[in-house]
This record gives structure tokens, sequence and C-alpha cells, in this order.
């Protein structure tokens, strides 16, 4: 396998790139990527500011190369059955939302950005990512609580739906991470803490494989991650005026 001194020759060499970075690091290797016509996976949250976001996304429109995210929980099968067979059959008309764990056990590799960034940023974009897929376009949504403690979430989404969501990782429970949708049919939940496993992640980076040999574009793309940074910066916003 060769090996590069620069970061730029690199994607000289190749058709794509996976970025395991801190989302502070993240806008500048992905912006390179991109102006060298060379297809992104992002990690999420895509960036540390919606600065940073709408840097990835226009660069990746500009170069129309494919961009797929890491949103784990979209590529599992039992989340695709949720969404596209057990949510519909609700009517849906609204739902909540919860990822609740403890308190992060340091500042490992592996845990050090939801020890940097908080829960909201490092767990926040999958928790309104699915409440999105699964009720519509969230078009608002107003936060409250303690930043290190408990945040609450009320989210309006495209078409008069609602939903609520609570995000923590400062409690002593066993990780859990449960969407509730409601309507006219029934209901229908899932905890993503409990069926999201190997399977999803071997999923999603085949899926993103076969994007790039194919040239398709992803649904799950860097301007879904802008879409995801625009409300957890809206929700940052208002935790701050309190």
């Amino acid at each position: 396998m060769p090996v590069f001194d620069r970061y730029e020759e690199l994607l000289d060499h190749c058709d794509a790139v996976t970025l395991a970075v801190s989302p502070v690091a993240q806008p500048d290797l992905a912006v390179a990527a991109a102006r060298r016509s060379t297809a992104v996976f992002l990690e999420i949250p895509i960036a540390v500011d919606l600065s940073g976001a709408e840097q990835v996304a226009q660069a990746v429109a500009l170069s129309h190369v494919v961009s797929q995210l890491g949103l784990t929980w979209r590529y599992a099968p039992p989340v695709r059955h949720f969404l596209t067979s057990a949510v519909p059959r609700t009517r849906r008309m609204g739902g909540s939302g919860r990822v609740v764990s403890g308190p992060p056990p340091g500042a490992s590799p592996a845990n050090r950005p939801r020890f940097e960034f908080g829960v909201l940023m490092h767990e926040g974009p999958h928790l309104l990512d699915l409440l999105d897929a699964a009720l519509g376009t969230v078009v608002g949504v107003s936060a409250h609580g303690d930043p290190e403690g408990w945040i609450g979430l009320m989210l309006e989404h495209q078409g008069g739906r609602f939903s609520e969501a609570s995000l923590s990782a400062a409690v002593e429970v066993e990780p859990r991470a449960v969407v509730e949708i409601f309507g006219s049919g029934g209901a229908a939940e899932i905890d993503c803490a409990e069926v999201v496993g190997p399977d999803a992640f071997e999923i999603m980076f085949q899926e993103f494989a076969e994007a790039v040999a194919q040239g398709t574009p992803s649904e799950l793309n860097a301007e879904r991650g802008l879409h995801l940074q625009r409300l957890v910066t809206e929700a940052q916003t208002d935790l701050l005026r309190q």
C-alpha cells in the first residue's frame, strides 16, 4: 500500500476518502477532497459550526462529488423497516424521541466528540434526522434545559406535525435511543440503541462504495448534514439565550 507525505497527494491517487476526524478538522479535509473531485464519507456532525458545514456542502455541490453521512441508525435494517413500514401504518400525527446515557467515561478517542462538544452536537443530529425522516422535514426547533444535564427540544415539521425530543448524557442508565410515532392508526416505536449493530456499519460502507462506483447521489449527503447542522445551531442558540 502506498504511503503519502501530504493529504493532497493522497487525494490525487484515490476515488474516495472516509473521514474519521473531529468536527473541527473535518471541513478543511472535506473541502480539499471535493475540490479534487474525490468522494467523501463524512462523520456527524459534519462541522463544529454552521459556517464549516456550509463550506462542506457548498464544495460538494460545486464539485458534483458523491458524499455520504455516518448517520449509523439509518443503515440498520430494523430502522429502515420502522420508517418504511411501521411509521406509515400509524397515519402519523406527531411523535417523540429521547437519547439518554450515562456520563462520558473520559476523553478517549472513541468518546472525545461527546466529551468536548456535548450530547446535543454528538447525538442530536442522529435523533433529529430520524424524527425528520419519520414525520417530515423539521422547519423549526426550540430548545430549553441544561447543556450538561437534560435538554428538551420542540420540533415543528413540514405539513403541520410536531414532536418533542430529549437528550442527556448525565443519567445513570443503560443507553437508550427511543423514537415513538403516533397517529390515528396507532403507534410505532424503536430503540436504536438496541437494534443498531455491526451490520449497520457494513451496510453503510458498502452503500458508500457502491455510490462512488456508480456515481449515484445518496439521500444522506452533505446537504442533509447541513440541514441537521442548522437545526442543532438553532437549538444551541436557544440554550445560550437562557
